[in-house]
């Protein structure tokens, strides 16, 4: 894979970094419709674990079995019969130079694409594929439950008979409901859970703690959840849109005055909210609040390898939190900038849906090149906020004060002193997880309620300010230039205009490159594309 993200002369080789990897992503769908053979889905295992039982996560599903065969269809011809190794290097396990043994007690394996080094029970495509369904696959990690994002798994738990475990879903407790009750309700599909009436068994679910569940894990990895062999998970509630108000799926925001609108159900907009498609006019947009909606749940989680300690950031779909009736993303860039400081974060995956010609007024709880910038403006200010006081995440079983950990960087008392273009009132109710609020204290950084409900209205304002570009304090270290230096962003879930002219995904990553120029912020875009790997 090129730096941009499209694939190379080997398909599925995907970006093959220098340094040794600690987790494999496999893009089963990179897109967010309007086709239904390319929507979202991803296969994640830790590269310290060959192929092996309950190795690989599965995050979202809106297709999945069908793209596995479709790999399995591309490489399967170029496997090769040799000797069972159980030693492979990192680089093995890559494709990378395979080596044929002699032919005692030889065993098929795969040697090109995403499963390279796999060895093969079967002879077919489609019968390997449910090998890798069936055995590999342990959990279904769910961001919210749309069925882009789900209607692959609930299809294939048809082929789950005769299979000697069930799978588990894990989710926050919101997308847990929604898929108990709408979908294995036995209506839309046989109740193929382990829950309710008429329950089949194949499927049992796994309930979130929002921010984490602090009685699990210690040290770096307290709060998280193992959801596979070596790889566990603490995942964030954040926006996507807004839904009516009786429907579950769905949180009120806690703030009392302040507040966005992002008509996920309407298409109310002025001339006024058409974008430009500058970063300004990502930070300036405002809309009254609709008192009969409330904002649509979906999730962004991390993933910590449990050999390395390193940890990649998988979003789901996710709105500006400067168009949000709830803003909740400045919570999830907290916790990324004590990890990115830390040198623990990988890489980031997320959602850039439309490119900047779609006006805020029709985002539909989705993102755009500019919106991306802005909210990656605001990890970076929480990075520089880090480094200009020297800090590091504490340990996990210390609490933090909440008295400067809030502040983000550039603020000196002169820019202090100017008031903003965009004023912001202050929220009488912070906005924070049920858990964070229940036990008060911090996975490794600063998560207290008191600072969340400062630094939520100052994230809203940095947000809605002009100048990433502004000049850098006295004594400031260069590395501020570009706090995310390093950093890969790998773009999911894009809609695909299904148009005449040039790619979206070209134009999504101009622009996103043009916006990066302008904030100066270091990190590296990638966009992703079906059937390939990643490696961070």
């Amino acid at each position: 894979m090129k730096a941009d993200g499209r694939h190379s002369a080997d398909p599925g080789a995907g970006l093959v970094p220098t340094a040794s990897p600690a987790f494999q992503i496999i893009v089963l769908g990179a897109g967010g419709g309007p086709n239904e053979d390319n929507v979202t889905g991803l296969l994640v295992r830790s590269t310290a674990r060959q192929w092996t039982r309950d190795s690989i996560l599965a995050v979202d599903a809106g297709v999945h079995l069908a793209a596995i065969v479709k790999i399995f269809e591309e490489h399967l011809p170029r496997a090769i019969a040799r000797r069972r190794n159980n030693n492979l290097s990192p680089a093995s396990t890559r494709g990378e130079n395979p080596v044929t043994h002699d032919l005692e007690n030889p065993k098929l394996f795969m040697v090109t694409g995403p499963f390279a080094n796999l060895e093969l029970p079967y002879e077919t495509a489609k019968a390997n594929a449910t090998y890798v369904f069936r055995s590999l696959i342990s959990t279904y990690l769910i961001t919210h439950p749309h069925l882009d994002h789900v209607a692959g798994f609930a299809i294939n738990t048809a082929a789950l008979q005769q299979t000697l475990r069930r799978k588990r879903v894990a989710a926050l407790p919101s997308t847990i409901e929604a898929i108990k009750e709408h979908i294995f309700n036995g209506i839309i599909w046989p109740n193929l859970s382990d829950e309710g009436d008429g329950a089949v068994g194949f499927v049992s679910y796994d309930r979130l703690v929002d921010g984490g569940n602090v009685a699990l894990g210690d040290g770096e990895g307290r709060g998280y959840i193992e959801v596979c062999d070596g790889l566990a998970v603490k995942g964030w509630s954040v926006s996507h849109g807004e839904c009516m108000k009786n429907n579950h799926q769905g949180s009120y925001s806690s703030e009392s005055t302040e507040v966005g609108y992002s008509p996920y159900y309407s298409r109310r907009s002025s001339r006024k909210d058409m974008s430009s498609g500058s970063i300004d006019s990502a930070r300036s947009q405002t809309f009254p609040q609709n008192p009969e909606k409330k904002a649509y749940d979906s999730a962004a989680y991390f993933l910590r390898d449990e050999q390395t300690g390193k940890e990649v950031l998988i979003f789901g779909d996710v709105e500006p939190d400067s168009v949000s009736s709830n803003p909740r993303t400045g919570r999830v860039w907290q916790d990324a900038a004590a990890k990115l400081s830390a040198g623990l974060l990988t890489g980031i995956l997320i959602e850039c849906s439309y490119d900047d010609s779609q006006p805020d007024g029709m985002l539909f709880g989705h993102l755009t090149p500019r919106h991306l910038v802005v909210e990656l403006g605001v990890l970076a200010r929480l990075v520089n906020g880090l480094a200009s006081r020297g800090s590091r995440p504490s340990s996990p079983r210390k609490r933090k004060r909440p008295s400067n950990c809030h502040k983000l960087p550039f603020e000196e008392p002169q820019l202090r002193r100017t008031p903003s273009r965009h004023p912001v009132r202050r929220r009488t109710r912070s906005i924070v997880s049920p858990s964070t609020t229940a036990r008060g204290e911090s996975f490794g950084h600063a998560s207290s309620e008191a600072v969340l409900a400062s630094e939520n209205s100052e994230l809203r304002a940095v947000a809605k300010e002009d100048g990433f570009n502004r000049e850098l304090p006295k004594g400031a270290s260069k590395h501020m230039i570009s706090p995310l230096q390093g950093l890969k962003v790998v773009i999911i879930h894009i809609k695909d205009p299904l148009r005449d002219g040039p790619d979206i995904g070209h134009t999504i990553l101009e622009q996103l490159k043009g916006h990066e120029a302008e904030a100066r912020l270091g990190c590296t875009f990638m966009i992703s594309e079906s059937g390939t790997s990643l490696w961070l």
